[in-house]
């Protein structure tokens, strides 16, 4: 299974590929789509949202997963993120995908076993988990690998769970 996992920003979108098969996981692709602050905001949401579907046609993952909103004091940040969720989403349902959310706290539980790791955890275990020689970067890349990996996991452990037996 392939999955692409973003992480959502207005001038900052972080996104990865990761691929699992009987060998593990596997980074494909990772990196960032970043947005001139002095370009308006509908032309800096229409470039994350051009060039996602561009990676979704590159990389033609069976599935996305897009880490949700984290509400923090900054009213501001926290609306440029989730107009870039919207269009992160907008972008996936365009392309056909299935899209999954997953909170941080979710996505680090998955990961490391503990909902509140540091950020340092987090980018460590996704460093392991795809065998790569150091972390991910800029840190939207790595967190975008951890929502990938955390998306497989889930689905694996859907898998297991799911009875189909009549």
């Amino acid at each position: 299974m392939r999955v692409l996992g973003i992480d959502p920003g207005t001038a900052t979108t972080g996104y990865g590929v990761v691929e699992e098969s009987g060998e593990g996981l596997r980074a494909l692709a990772y990196g960032v789509v970043t947005t001139p602050p002095d370009l308006p905001l509908p032309q800096r949401l229409q470039a994350i949202y051009r060039e996602l579907r561009r990676l979704v046609r590159e990389w033609q993952p069976d599935a996305a997963a897009v880490e949700e909103l984290y509400f923090n004091v900054n009213v501001r940040t926290a609306m440029g993120v989730g107009q870039a969720r919207g269009v992160a989403l907008l972008a996936m349902a365009d392309e056909g995908l299935t899209v999954a959310e997953y909170g941080p706290g979710e996505v680090k539980q998955a990961l490391t076993g503990y909902g509140g790791a540091e950020k340092r955890q987090m980018q460590e275990m996704v460093r392991m988990l795809l065998g790569l020689p150091s972390i991910p970067r800029p840190d939207d890349a790595a967190d975008a690998l951890a929502v990938a990996i955390c998306h497989l996991h889930s689905a694996r452990l859907r898998a297991l769970t799911t009875d189909d037996r009549p």
